[in-house]
């Protein structure tokens, strides 16, 4: 059921394509994915000072906590709250803090992710999915609603090839309360059950949408004043959704950021675009896409969606960290020039988890830790 890379050699250099990676290799370039991040996060600082300190993931675990306790007293929410409802049921069952609650979580979201990417997209895909992204290595192994998201929204996916419409409708829903960018999935399911007449099964899937969408709705209606609540935290005044990549030269150029940052941001801008460009012109894309609708047009909207954002402190430098879950395509549609090399899959398997951790604990951090260890 999978759409991998094409299997077909380059012409004039017969036997020169390797065989796809199976899942067990694919599973080993993510243990040691994990393994080097974490342990070069643990020779810089303390890991766990790192995870507390890291992104949303204080804000996630006092969500948590107040979710646990019920009481949301003095509480500010600027993030949704399908991780924190997830990370407080494990802590009550299992019995263990906030903090493992939610790097159990991550970890375990991230594995359970490449390994539907493997089904879904095969080896070639998986691999390059599990290793290219700084943002993604860092909200799997540090804290972060990402790896979770991504679970979900392919997991919806592999229920639709299946025929499960129902658990695909639920699945896109609770990705929904974990991120609000889980709604175009759930667009691109209603859309493609209406153009197929399949109105028993759309009527079904608005209804679990919906009984999602009321529970997670209701403790903000009746503790913050709206659903929306979070959303407002973020900006009380203008719309979420702009003009294409107006707010990303808007935030360049009124806040300032090294020229590394600057680099690796735009190459990922770049990349999308050229993505993009691939999927309209490229007839096998538009093939998986006839084949696949479901996620050709989330592709295609999520990454309109990340364009338009209107947030100019967030719309370029976060760039990276919004296009994870549209990675897999933006492969699919440059699959061409993508090298079908183990040399390179593990390459990056190795160099990218110790970037991406060099990244995470900063630069000067990690220069002070080596001149330490030289010295």
């Amino acid at each position: 059921m999978n759409y991998s890379f094409r299997t077909a050699e380059p012409a004039g250099s017969p036997g020169r394509a390797s065989p796809e990676p199976n899942l067990k290799e694919i599973l080993a370039i993510t243990a040691l994915t994990v393994a080097i991040f974490v342990i070069c996060v643990c020779a810089i600082q303390n890991y766990l000072a790192k995870v507390d300190d890291f992104g949303d993931s204080l804000a996630y675990m006092t969500i948590a906590s107040a979710i646990r306790r019920w009481n949301f007293a003095g509480l500010v929410i600027l993030q949704f709250w399908g991780l924190p409802y997830l990370m407080a049921a494990l802590s009550i069952i299992a019995g263990i803090s906030d903090r493992t609650s939610l790097l159990a979580i991550c970890f375990a979201s991230a594995l359970i992710s490449v390994v539907l990417a493997h089904k879904l997209w095969g080896g070639w895909i998986a691999g390059f999915f599990a290793v290219l992204n700084f943002d993604w290595l860092q909200r799997s192994f540090l804290g972060g609603s990402e790896s979770l998201f991504v679970a979900l929204i392919f997991g919806a996916f592999l229920a639709v090839r299946r025929g499960r419409w129902m658990i695909a409708s639920l699945l896109a829903a609770l990705a929904t309360s974990v991120r609000p960018l889980g709604l175009i999935a759930l667009v691109a399911i209603g859309v493609t059950l209406l153009w197929r007449q399949e109105f028993v099964k759309f009527a079904w899937a608005i209804t679990i949408e919906l009984a999602v969408g009321t529970l997670y709705a209701l403790p903000l209606m009746l503790y913050f004043g709206g659903p929306m609540a979070n959303v407002h935290g973020y900006n009380s005044h203008g719309h979420v959704l702009g003009f294409p990549f107006y707010a990303i030269i808007k935030g360049t150029v009124l806040y300032s950021s090294p020229w590394t940052n600057l680099m690796f941001t735009f190459a990922w801008i770049m990349f999308a675009l050229a993505g993009n460009i691939a999927m309209f012109t490229s007839g096998e894309f538009r093939l998986y896409w006839s084949r696949f609708p479901v996620e050709g047009w989330f592709a295609v909207l999520y990454l309109l969606a990340i364009y338009c954002y209107n947030y100019p402190f967030w719309a370029r430098g976060s760039f990276p960290r919004f296009v994870i879950p549209a990675v897999p395509f933006l492969l699919l549609a440059l699959s061409r020039w993508i090298p079908r090399d183990r040399r390179v899959l593990w390459t990056l398997a190795t160099l990218s988890p110790l970037l991406a951790a060099v990244s995470a604990t900063g630069i000067q951090t990690a220069a002070s830790f080596l001149r330490r260890i030289l010295t």
